[in-house]
């Protein structure tokens, strides 16, 4: 899974911005150790016990609560190889489903290659920071990595570096131009921003870019009271991108100094995701959208359920679909074009199930799955075609837009799958072109034994929702009566 994937599923899966700097302080002991001298002592191997076991447990508490974990290179290298060591131990305690940022500011051009080589392939970290001095190719060795990213540091909140950063005038400044510079050396899932916690450089800087992701550096809330108003609601306020997100927030490192570290770090996201809601009021561009039911077990794509319930793609009353059956109920998925933060999710569930099959190209079904092929196409990197519904009597006369060659493997992707007649439809008209359809993916089966049927004529079917997992997750939320729960499973 790539960086932007396991991060969009970590903010979702955890409702959360905030991420933990993981770091051994080389001049103390872990806070819950009394140290008389106040020294780390390189050579003694108790003391990489002990901070491994710390580190572990701030692992342990947090994760399900933030949303990445970030690593600072220079402060286990100063350790020496306890240090080097000890960062090894570090990654493997950290779950595989939530993003690592290796905060190595790597600044030397002659090492980009070597040194992307060893923490993506051989340390396997998620994203990494660099200086940006050198320009565009000191970052290029590490984007020909697929799937990782860099945040180039862009502003920091050291009272000297302003000397530099705001030169030569305030009005102009070079910390913009920097920003200018960086949108062009790769796209937002391949570059972010590192910044420092200065709000008013923040609001400059997302004006600048605002597609970028952000990674804020420093103590985002000073006060004893983290939930006070104040610089927490002037950072969200400053940095958040128009749909609710955009933002890593670093979780401040007293609160893993108490022995009550769960409770500390909830009471910081909720308070984060309340400012969130107030400041994403009025948006004209996107809602932000948060959970108001909790549930025992974990579900992978229960946010997503809601969040089309919520929405009211999900409706109730006698229909009519396609195929002439009137249903009780009405799954209309075609209003998530307007809800770029619901559309990024629907596209990031879709791409786990393509990112394990081998194909060419990306073939949409018209016209209701097209933007999500689309997407697909543009997240994954991946060619695009798809079969007309209709051949034109003008132009060309294609049954098949977009470039192919004959023998390549598509994979069909569709919306809705009640009958399969449409998409064994559309994959027909593949086949006779020459292309090899194996496997279609659909975001929701009805059921009704339809996937057997794919099966039948020779193709895998593959699909992100089941109707009975929406009408368990919309019962057990209190969504919808026993009545309508019936209903959706007579119907499944």
């Amino acid at each position: 899974m790539n960086f932007s994937d396991k991060l969009l599923g970590a903010i979702d899966r955890n409702q959360s911005l905030l991420y933990v700097p993981l770091d051994p302080d080389p001049e103390g002991y872990p806070p819950k150790f009394d140290s008389p001298e106040g020294l780390w002592l390189v050579d003694d191997s108790g003391l990489v016990e002990e901070w491994n076991g710390w580190l572990r447990a701030i692992v342990h508490q947090t994760a399900d609560l933030v949303c990445a974990y970030k690593l600072t290179l220079n402060a286990y290298l100063g350790l020496g190889m306890s240090g080097w060591k000890l960062l090894q131990r570090v990654l493997t305690h950290i779950p595989s489903n939530i993003p690592v940022i290796l905060d190595a500011k790597h600044a030397d051009l002659n090492t980009g290659t070597l040194f992307s080589r060893l923490i993506f392939k051989d340390w396997g970290v998620d994203a990494c920071t660099v200086s940006p001095y050198t320009g565009q190719d000191l970052v290029a060795p590490f984007l020909l990595h697929p799937g990782k990213a860099v945040f180039v540091l862009c502003a920091t909140a050291n009272p000297s570096a302003t000397l530099l950063q705001e030169y030569p005038r305030p009005e102009n400044p070079l910390y913009l131009e920097l920003v200018r510079a960086t949108r062009t050396w790769g796209t937002p899932e391949q570059v972010g921003l590192e910044v420092g916690v200065m709000a008013d450089m923040l609001a400059r800087i997302r004006r600048e870019a605002p597609e970028r992701l952000i990674l804020v550096q420093g103590d985002i809330a000073e006060e004893n009271d983290l939930t006070e108003e104040g610089d927490l609601t002037q950072i969200l306020a400053a940095g958040l991108s128009p749909d609710g997100g955009g933002l890593l927030l670093p979780l401040p490192p007293r609160l893993l100094e108490r022995e009550t570290v769960t409770e500390a770090v909830r009471g910081l996201r909720d308070a984060i995701n309340d400012e969130r809601l107030r400041v994403m009021q009025g948006s004209p561009s996107c809602d932000l959208w948060l959970p108001d039911v909790c549930f025992l077990e974990h579900q992978p794509h229960r946010d997503l359920i809601l969040q089309l319930y919520d929405i009211g793609c999900i409706m109730f009353g006698d229909y009519v679909q396609a195929s002439g059956e009137v249903f009780p109920y009405y799954i209309d998925l075609r209003r998530i074009i307007s809800m770029p933060q619901i559309f990024h999710q629907i596209v990031g569930a879709y791409a786990e199930i393509l990112q394990t099959l081998n194909f060419d190209r990306i073939a949409g079904i018209p016209y209701g799955s097209l933007p999500t092929a689309t997407g697909l196409s543009l997240r994954l990197g991946r060619p695009m075609i798809f079969p007309r519904k209709e051949v034109k009597s003008y132009g060309a006369g294609r049954a098949i837009e977009g470039h192919f060659q004959d023998g390549e493997v598509v994979v069909v992707v569709d919306d809705i799958l009640i009958s399969g007649n449409s998409v064994i439809k559309g994959a027909g008209i593949l086949r006779e072109a020459g292309l090899k359809v194996e496997d279609i993916v659909v975001f929701l089966d009805h059921g009704r034994d339809v996937m057997k049927r794919l099966e039948n004529d020779g193709y895998r079917g593959h699909a992100v929702l089941s109707l009975d997992e929406i009408s368990e997750t919309l019962y057990q939320a209190n969504r919808i009566t026993s009545h309508q729960f019936d209903l959706l499973q007579e119907q499944g």
